[in-house]
């Protein structure tokens, strides 16, 4: 497993683009956290925190397949730099003026929702030409979900950390600093600079004029909605059993779980038949797994089953990704991608809403159950789409030799 992995990152480029995109995304994985943390420390409530944070998740919602389609159309350094250097922008004005007066604060945190840039799927539009090996793709996908794991975990820590030594603004000044170094170190490493994507059809669809993706789309938005009501609710049970850590440990057990399914998945060599039956097959674990949360047991129960609850998200995040690679229309992949970030991040903003009225009038194990329920809808919309998915745009013979291991050189048009 180790072996397998370490010559994935021995690859040139490999591990320079993998670390790169992670610290770049650290402001989007932190930027919840750090919302709240700056406006209550200057006397804002929660409410108006949960407001400001809704308006920088939906910039990141409508920006991400808008920057991915203009990537697609002038390539990687000319859009995801300067889109970087904007959103942190609109970081430091927050950290600058905080809340108040809050038509500025608004505007803040939709320039930099709006303008983060789509450097997860930019990576995944680099990883075919970087990697050249079928194999070392399906694993380079898999330690791509799984390291996204480390980033939730790690970046709220350190946030912590950063208040406790400086303040709140500091955080976020240093945070988005910090999400422009990372930008800088993808977009100047030669795979960006000379990517270019192939020629696109005159359609304003993009790559959702693909049915297998539209598919896919609905799929992994019901996998959002499941994400985003299992983190109120873990609160919710935390609350019923005492407080203090204990929303913490099944969390963490959660990311630990998808860190270890992530990685497994990754080191084994793909299974017989087709991405787009093993993502059936990845789902229907996921779903069965979310489903003895609602049983809401002691503790430490509680915890092995949210850890095990984890194990199938990373696996289904990139079985996913190569399903896009084989449906996204061409010369729209970075989009496409980024598609799929939007999809679970509205879904996870619609998961939060439901659980917390579940979980309010239901009890815990009815904001469960709405985990539960997104796991098995996003099951369903696979199993009723699947003639859609079974139809995928194959590359073509010259496009295969490519990823097989012909050297085609960075400066090509060949992507995804």
């Amino acid at each position: 497993m180790a072996a397998g992995y370490g010559d994935l990152l021995r690859t040139r480029y490999a591990g320079r683009l993998l670390a790169g995109t992670l610290v770049g995304r650290l402001p989007n994985a932190t930027a919840a956290l750090c919302i709240v943390l700056l406006t209550r420390s200057q006397g804002g409530s929660y409410s108006l925190a949960g407001s400001l944070g809704a308006l920088y998740g939906l910039g990141t919602a409508v920006g991400q397949p808008l920057l991915g389609r203009i990537v697609d159309r002038y390539g990687q350094p000319r859009v995801m730099l300067p889109a970087a250097v904007l959103s942190a922008a609109g970081m430091a004005l927050f950290a600058l003026v905080g809340p108040d007066p809050l038509p500025v604060a608004c505007a803040a945190m939709a320039v930099a929702g709006l303008f983060t840039p789509p450097l997860e799927g930019g990576l995944r539009a680099l990883w075919p030409g970087v990697l050249r090996s079928e194999d070392r793709l399906h694993a380079a996908y898999a330690l791509d979900a799984a390291a996204q794991e480390l980033l939730f975990t790690i970046g709220p820590v350190l946030v912590t950390g950063l208040v406790a030594a400086a303040s709140e603004a500091a955080a976020v000044l240093w945070i988005a600093a910090v999400g422009v170094l990372g930008a800088l170190g993808v977009v100047t490493a030669r795979p960006s600079r000379e990517w270019r994507a192939e020629p696109r059809a005159a359609d304003w669809l993009g790559p959702l004029r693909a049915p297998g993706l539209r598919a896919l789309i609905a799929c992994l938005f019901f996998v959002g909605v499941a994400l985003g009501s299992i983190a109120v609710a873990a609160v919710a049970y935390g609350d019923v059993h005492g407080g203090g850590m204990v929303d913490g440990y099944l969390l963490s057990a959660l990311g630990l779980g998808a860190l270890i399914g992530g990685v497994t998945y990754g080191a084994r060599a793909p299974a017989a038949g087709t991405p787009e039956r093993r993502l059936r097959l990845l789902t229907v674990g996921l779903a069965v797994c979310y489903a003895p949360l609602a049983l809401v047991p002691g503790v430490v129960a509680m915890t092995v089953l949210a850890g095990l609850a984890g194990v199938f998200l990373a696996p289904v995040l990139a079985c996913a990704f190569v399903v896009v690679d084989r449906h996204a229309p061409s010369g729209t992949v970075t989009e496409a991608f980024s598609w799929l970030v939007t999809a679970i991040g509205v879904g996870a903003s619609l998961g939060t809403a439901a659980a917390g009225p579940a979980a309010q009038f239901g009890g815990v194990t009815a904001g469960f159950a709405v985990a539960a329920g997104g796991g098995f809808a996003a099951l369903a919309v696979l199993v009723a789409t699947s003639r859609f998915l079974a139809s995928p745009n194959l590359k073509t013979e010259l496009e295969k030799d490519r990823i097989g291991g012909v050297e085609p050189g960075f400066s090509t048009t060949h992507q995804a």
